[in-house]
């Protein structure tokens, strides 16, 4: 069983893949352009997602698209605080806070939020693992190679996966020096965050080797530009396309998928666990199966 203790809730992961709704509460995300900047309609949005099936909501005020610039901390607290607040209060799963900064951790845990679900997985601010670490949150440490402005700036691997897995195991062990428990952490390989098209096509086609860190794997490929550059598509019309990269993520692993299209995800969730779940109950190598 493999499961994920966030702020005294226990969540069994290894029954069927998580669904994280996003909700942006920004006027430039790349994915809505801005259609939930408005708090009441972001917590709205928030109860839809629930209805629709989302097992955690994931709320962030900055946007952390290729070139973004950062904001301020006091508009991202302005941004995010009476979203996880209300939502805390009207639903009933874990409210997550999207942010690399403690201070924007820290009043949104007061608000009522159970996850920090960092880009920088606590590297750009030295403060984030003990605030995290003293809130009995989950966390959620992604891998990002530079920084949102400059991050697609000519990224180079020569190993993609052994890469990412050392700079998460760096990041685990740093969270635990804080006293973030080893179950209330959630690893995510960071799609699109430093990465080429090829790096994040093998990282869905790997994502299975990320289990050797014993953690619960999120992944986030909801709308990205690999997938318009592979069909040549806007941001818009990626539904298909991204129902095809969570079913691949999930046959190969994936515990959580973090997705803006909930209902449509969640239907996809279902047919890619019975398919799996038919993989492992199928019969052992060489055991012959017969014929109906």
């Amino acid at each position: 069983m493999l499961e994920l203790d966030c702020r005294g809730e226990q969540i069994d992961l290894s029954s069927r893949t998580h669904v994280m709704g996003v909700i942006n509460v920004t006027p430039d995300s790349f994915s809505d352009g801005g259609r939930f900047f408005d708090p009441g309609l972001a917590v709205a949005h928030g109860i839809a997602m629930v209805a629709e099936g989302a097992d955690f909501l994931d709320v962030g005020g900055e946007s952390t698209r290729p070139g973004s610039d950062p904001v301020t901390l006091e508009e991202e607290l302005r941004r995010v605080l009476p979203v996880v607040e209300r939502l805390a209060r009207e639903v009933d799963v874990p409210v997550s806070v999207d942010t690399y900064k403690a201070a924007v951790a820290e009043r949104a845990l007061d608000a009522g939020a159970a996850m920090v679900n960092d880009i920088s997985a606590l590297s750009f601010d030295l403060r984030m693992a003990a605030v995290v670490g003293e809130s009995g949150a989950a966390v959620v440490l992604m891998h990002i190679k530079g920084t949102p402005k400059d991050m697609q700036n000519d990224p180079n691997y020569d190993d993609v996966v052994g890469e990412i897995s050392e700079y998460l195991e760096r990041a685990i062990e740093r969270g635990e020096e804080h006293g973030i428990r080893r179950d209330q952490i959630i690893v995510d390989p960071g799609i699109g965050f430093g990465k080429r098209q090829e790096d994040n096509l093998v990282i869905l086609s790997r994502l299975r080797e990320f289990t050797s860190l014993a953690k619960p794997i999120l992944v986030g490929p909801s709308r990205k530009s690999f997938i318009g550059r592979i069909l040549d598509l806007p941001v818009e019309e990626r539904l298909e396309g991204t129902s095809a990269a969570i079913a691949c993520a999930i046959l190969n692993g994936a515990n959580i998928v973090r997705v803006h299209d909930v209902r449509e995800m969640v239907r996809v969730a279902r047919v890619a666990d019975a398919i799996a779940g038919s993989s492992q109950r199928s019969h052992p190598i060489g055991q012959p199966q017969h014929a109906r």
